[in-house]
């Protein structure tokens, strides 16, 4: 099986995650599945802790790593210079424009996250007919959710901000989008039973991330109508597995002799320090934002709320791409950094 690290490994951090979350999505009072409520600890421990946090952890396969910061020089500062620029013209232009097409871009980065753990999970089959069911059903795995959301206005939860999705309802746009869905859908089942009874064979990492792909996205968005379950089911389910796949360095080689390398910050306390640098990152970061912006969780970030709140559209206009400047460099990095032939 062409597992990253290992079955261990894959299994509890990358594979586990949409259906851990799933359980206790399900295990919420039937409130939290279908209105806007979101409690406050549960807030911290996604948005915080997992979901901004996750953001940091591409610092340790770029600038923390001092061979990749070399390899990748001229990358590493022209990314965050354009995302900033790029920012400031649409904020300028208006605030919802910015978030929106930030929304829309942190979609595509989410997206391909998927698409990107499919490759690796697949990398060493060999051609055959049909393989391209794999690619199209975990695109629309996540696009067909999407476009439910697009022609559903009466969702509960937003990306970031309201309004950030075009939204229209359009009843016969999300009947041919379950159809396509549906049929899809039985034709890689059809594939794999054909496969299985023919061949024996069976890829279980690259099947277990098809059907977790299909649950967070599909239960998080079409299924349940609640901005908690959208949100544990979203975040964890792509958090956890990127923060896994940086600490592990990426795929391993079939001939490698040992895990890769993990960077300069690997250790006797590595793991420790990696996740602790993530999280206070991430805490300063929604502590600046909450201080400066939002003025929403002050008991969580009291210290910030000595900060001035700023209101002024020409100081947010160069204030909020700023602040935003981790996620979105965090986007625009991870098309390049991943990349494997």
């Amino acid at each position: 099986m062409p597992w990253i690290r290992s079955p261990r490994y894959d299994g509890l951090l990358i594979l586990a995650p949409p259906f851990l979350a799933l359980l206790v999505v399900l295990g919420l009072p039937a409130h939290y599945r279908s209105t806007a409520a979101m409690p406050l600890l549960a807030w911290v421990a996604l948005v915080v802790l997992i979901d901004v946090a996750h953001v940091y952890g591409t610092l340790f396969q770029t600038y923390f790593d001092p061979i990749k910061r070399r390899e990748r020089r001229t990358l590493l500062w022209v990314a965050p210079v354009a995302c900033y620029v790029v920012g400031v013209v649409l904020h300028s232009l208006g605030g919802l424009l910015f978030w929106r097409v930030l929304a829309y871009l942190a979609v595509f980065h989410f997206i391909r996250q998927q698409y990107g753990f499919l490759r690796i999970y697949s990398r060493q089959e060999s051609p055959a007919p049909g393989r391209w069911l794999a690619t199209a059903l975990v695109y629309y795995a996540t696009i067909y959710p999407l476009l439910y959301w697009h022609f559903s206005p009466d969702r509960n939860f937003n990306w970031f901000v309201d309004g950030d999705f075009v939204q229209l309802d359009w009843p016969a746009g999300r009947l041919v989008a379950t159809m396509l869905y549906a049929g899809l859908i039985l034709a890689y089942i059809a594939r794999e039973s054909y496969l299985w009874h023919r061949k024996r064979t069976f890829n279980l990492p690259r099947n277990l991330l098809l059907a977790g792909t299909l649950v967070s996205w599909y239960v998080g968005i079409v299924l349940f109508n609640g901005d908690l379950a959208f949100t544990l089911l979203n975040v964890v389910s792509h958090g956890i597995p990127y923060l896994a796949l940086v600490w592990n360095g990426g795929p391993s080689r079939p001939d490698a002799p040992a895990p890769p390398r993990r960077g300069a910050w690997a250790g006797r306390y590595g793991l420790s320090i990696f996740l602790g640098a993530v999280v206070l990152f991430a805490f300063l970061e929604e502590g600046l934002w909450d201080g400066l912006v939002w003025r929403e969780h002050g008991s969580v970030f009291g210290w910030f709320q000595q900060l001035p709140t700023i209101a002024n559209p020409g100081l947010l206009m160069w204030l909020v791409p700023l602040l935003a400047l981790p996620q979105s460099t965090h986007y625009v990095l991870d098309g390049f950094i991943w990349r494997r032939r």
